[in-house]
């Protein structure tokens, strides 16, 4: 089911974190950016430590660290954000090169900056890993609602063939006079957005139907589910990193 299907930001390697099950990755994900954020934001050597983590991880999926800091610029607006803290905060102030900053707002900003660009790097690491098939496998795997994964999974499934039916659309208007670039053309691309969805519905019946014919009942083949799931191997493998993670905030805890 809508195999072959990978995403923008997959990485197409081969590497140990690449052959990981879908679901150990998620799990460590997850895991990894819980002990990041449970850790104090004053524990300025604990986001050190995780950093390492990260360029561990990317080193052994061989993804480029520029490849990575290019995609992380998604968070941008929250950077801006961070750095105006200091700015905007309230309480005790301290003078620097003129400028008088919050102290509440420096620690503030910087745990914003350090955990979401931490949690960021660590969610494209599993999305350059991980083709967007194998992501709701794996979430399926771990017992995720049936109905998030399956209106994902055939959302993926129909995802080309809706652009391109758009595509066919648009080909058809323009060679009709139609002329995208002025504003009075939009009562055209209106009712051609209308068009599709009415396609987009008809066909998502007609494959319903089609598969009840078949026998689905709500839920895809256990076969589709258990083949290449993971071992205890690979949940001892993939559980290095947030036992790590767990150890620093532990001791960013404890000494704090």
């Amino acid at each position: 089911m809508g195999a072959g299907h990978a995403h923008v930001l997959y990485r197409d390697r081969t590497s140990p974190v690449h052959r990981l099950p879908p679901e150990v990755k998620i799990t460590a994900m997850v895991l990894f950016s819980i002990a990041v954020v449970a850790t104090p934001r004053e524990a300025f050597w604990a986001f050190g430590g995780y950093a390492v983590l990260v360029l561990l991880v990317a080193a052994l999926a061989r993804i480029g660290l520029r490849w990575l800091l290019s995609r992380a610029l998604i968070e941008l607006p929250f950077v801006v954000f961070a750095f105006a803290l200091p700015f905007l905060g309230h309480g005790e102030r301290v003078v620097w090169l003129g400028l008088e900053l919050s102290v509440d707002g420096l620690y503030g900003g910087w745990n914003i900056l350090a955990k979401g660009t931490l949690g960021v790097l660590a969610s494209l690491l599993l999305a350059g890993t991980t083709t967007m098939r194998d992501l709701l496998l794996g979430l399926d795997r771990l017992h995720c609602p049936q109905i998030i994964t399956q209106i994902a999974t055939f959302m993926l499934r129909y995802l080309d063939v809706l652009v391109g039916e758009a595509r066919r659309m648009r080909v058809a208007r323009i060679s009709r006079g139609d002329d995208p670039r002025f504003v009075w053309q939009l009562r055209g691309f209106a009712v051609g957005v209308g068009a599709l969805f009415l396609r987009a519905f008809e066909r998502g019946e007609r494959v319903y139907l089609a598969m009840v014919a078949r026998g689905y009942q709500g839920r895809m083949p256990a076969a589709w589910r258990t083949a290449g799931a993971a071992t205890v191997r690979h949940w001892l493998v993939a559980a290095t990193v947030p036992l790590a993670a767990t150890g620093i905030a532990a001791t960013a805890l404890v000494l704090g």
